[in-house]
């Protein structure tokens, strides 16, 4: 095989591909709650349900990459097949973000969201397939690369392939969202989802050509069998022979794994049950991955409420999410190489398992700080209407007084700088002194402009509205969080005379224009963002602190307390908890259904407060063992147990071959 500085050359195509593949999933990761919530117009609860159910898809499917390479196809032929399944799912989706296939009468919205839904959802799906299949292949055939005698070069491998994944993710946070953020379209500018999603698509494509590049210098190990599917099958024959054995009769045996030795080798049980002793201790570990991962989603949303003008750079709410890697970056070495021996220095035992319990408890405090956080956010937002309320502003571009009349009352108003709350259904609006009324219906939960033109407002070069005409303009609207933060300009003109003027908007904001004679600005319906994004650095970076001592080190104790052939075993329930941690934020959100943002984020942080002290409890009485020694222990009684019965054997067959002597000297006698 070629080398280049000790290092096998294929190892650099396999570095280059992973750095494509990362970058092509996290940049489409880092716009897709976004895309749910304003594109596909998913209210937050099931934009956010519908990202982490994607999230969970992507760690439950290495199971079935793995279960693919090792039984049937080999690492190399899945990562090219399930990279493939890979790229169109991101091609899929840069088209299902295209608003002008469904936008017939050019108004800039679809006018199907059904079909943008669908093949969104279908995209999704293939992109969990394919990231989720290779994720267990792609480092493992990095380390297939290396001979024995290359056993430094293959650590220095598993660092960089580590930088690689961190580089990707920080570079895709920052562009995808600038990409998002730009206006395009073929008949209607919008924000530019299908780029934000085409350049992934574009990286995923040239990680697979890339990949493919290196073929023929490749070393490419045969399917060795899945030990996953070993070890179920010893589990399952263990429990049933269990059940048939039941009654008192038989005597007990010192573990429930220990009634597979009629079918099963001691070895293999003995490695089970060292696994099965790891994974009871995962079971609390999925309450951190269900706190980390919503900085994806919650965190994001929170972050489009905020003011994210940061002077030198105007960040978008999902460029936030760069904080992460660039903490990671900062942290990883900070840990390995001053706190930890540090901790060390000062006599105190910072086992792996405390270490995680540490790690919990910052995540904790982590959505700790988003409480407090979105407390003071909702301090500077605008009181909205309720299920069982509506709101109504008056814009009178003249100078009579209008007449409200409601329910049990009456009042006179000339305009309305801020929206007046109505319980009512409808209100009678008119003329003091005239005949002229009219009656407006209040839709529940929304807002309404109510405009009055002057009595010499030409609206348009066709018509000219008297205020006898009055047609009390009714605008509905939603109120919807802008994402951009730039100055707009407007082309005013009334067929002979043209002027421009430009305005600019901050985030969350929401203007009215009015174009009277005398051109001017009407007063701001919604204030823009006035809390800083920068108050949201201390929450990432305690949940990045957490990350480093929970993640990092969980791996490590991971590997250390495995055998040596269910390494891949351990790995896949590891995986696994990521994805029920995401399962528990969609319970959390579509069945709680907590009003207050503030509210669920100290919830969140309650509930992993509590898995911790559980799993302090449990990390006290586990005990530590040496898998390598364990394994030595069975397999000199394997051999002494052969070394016997090959004595017996031989003993028995001198015995055999003296009788069979006697019997010839009897018969010459």
């Amino acid at each position: 095989f070629l080398e280049v500085c000790g290092y096998p050359i294929s190892i650099f195509f396999i570095v280059v591909n992973e750095f494509c593949e990362r970058f092509s999933y996290y940049g489409m990761r880092a716009v897709l709650v976004l895309y749910f919530r304003y594109f596909l117009q998913f209210d937050d609860d099931l934009a956010t349900s519908i990202y982490h159910t994607f999230v969970a898809l992507c760690y439950l499917t290495p199971i079935l990459g793995a279960i693919i390479a090792d039984s049937w196809l080999g690492k190399f032929k899945t990562i090219i097949y399930l990279s493939i399944v890979y790229a169109i799912g991101q091609v899929v989706m840069a088209v299902s973000a295209v608003n002008d296939i469904t936008d017939s009468d050019r108004n800039g919205t679809p006018d199907s969201l059904t079909f943008h839904i669908t093949m969104s959802m279908l995209g999704l799906l293939l992109i969990a397939l394919g990231t989720g299949g290779i994720k267990p292949c792609v480092a493992a055939f990095g380390g297939d690369q290396f001979q024995d005698h290359q056993a430094k070069q293959r650590g220095t491998f598993f660092s960089v392939f580590y930088l690689c994944i961190n580089g990707g993710s920080l570079l895709s946070t920052i562009i995808t969202p600038l990409l998002r953020a730009q206006e395009c379209g073929i008949h209607s500018q919008q924000k530019c989802y299908p780029l934000a999603f085409g350049v992934p698509a574009a990286l995923m494509v040239v990680s697979l050509v890339v990949f493919i590049a290196g073929s023929g210098m490749y070393h490419k190990t045969k399917p060795q069998g899945n030990i996953m599917l070993a070890v179920c099958k010893c589990i399952g024959f263990a429990i049933s022979n269990r059940f048939k054995h039941r009654s008192s009769v038989h005597p007990k045996r010192t573990h429930w794994m220990d009634w597979a030795e009629e079918r099963y080798d001691k070895l293999l049980i003995a490695q089970i049950k060292m696994v099965l002793k790891v994974l009871f201790l995962y079971i609390p570990l999925p309450m951190f991955w269900t706190l980390f991962d919503q900085k994806g989603s919650r965190w994001t949303l929170q972050a489009t409420t905020m003011d994210g003008n940061f002077g030198i750079a105007i960040l978008q709410p999902d460029q936030m999410q760069t904080v992460n890697p660039i903490f990671i970056l900062t942290l990883v070495p900070i840990m390995d190489k001053i706190v930890y021996p540090l901790i060390k220095k000062c006599g105190l035992n910072f086992t792996p398992l405390r270490r995680m319990t540490v790690g919990m408890f910052l995540a904790a405090m982590a959505f700790v700080a988003a409480a407090v956080v979105q407390i003071q956010i909702d301090k500077t937002l605008p009181s909205f209407p309720s299920a069982s309320q509506s709101q109504l502003k008056l814009l009178n571009m003249g100078s009579n007084t209008l007449m409200f009349w409601k329910c049990n009352s009456t009042s006179l108003l000339q305009a309305t700088e801020n929206y007046i709350t109505f319980e009512e259904e409808s209100i009678k609006v008119s003329l003091p002194n005239s005949t002229i009324s009219r009656t407006v219906v209040l839709p529940k939960e929304k807002r309404q402009t109510l405009l009055i033109p002057s009595n010499n407002m030409q609206l348009d070069t066709k018509k000219n509205l008297k205020y006898s005409d009055i047609f009390f303009r009714t605008h509905l609207e939603r109120f919807s969080k802008h994402l951009f933060f730039s100055r707009a300009t407007f082309t005013i003109t009334n067929g002979v005379n043209t002027c421009e003027y430009s305005r600019e908007f901050g985030f969350g904001s929401s203007y009215t224009l009015l174009i009277p004679s005398n051109f001017m600005w009407g007063p701001t319906d919604i204030k823009p963002n006035s809390f800083h994004m920068g108050w949201q650095i201390p929450q990432y970076f305690l949940i990045t602190c957490g990350e480093v001592v929970f993640s990092v080190t969980g791996l490590e104790f991971s590997y250390s307390q495995a055998p040596s052939n269910m390494k891949a075993v351990l790995q896949a329930g590891w995986l696994f908890t990521v994805a029920v941690g995401n399962f528990i934020v969609l319970i959390v959100a579509e069945i709680a259904q907590i009003e207050e943002q503030w509210a669920e984020f100290f919830l969140f942080a309650s509930l992993l407060v509590a898995v911790c002290i559980i799993f302090s409890i449990m990390a006290h009485f586990y005990t530590y063992t040496d898998p390598t020694a364990i394994e030595a222990q069975f397999r000199d009684k394997s051999d002494n147990e052969s070394h016997q019965e090959r004595l017996e054997m031989e003993k028995k067959h001198s015995i055999d071959h003296h009788d069979e002597n006697d019997e010839q000297k009897q018969t010459k006698m």
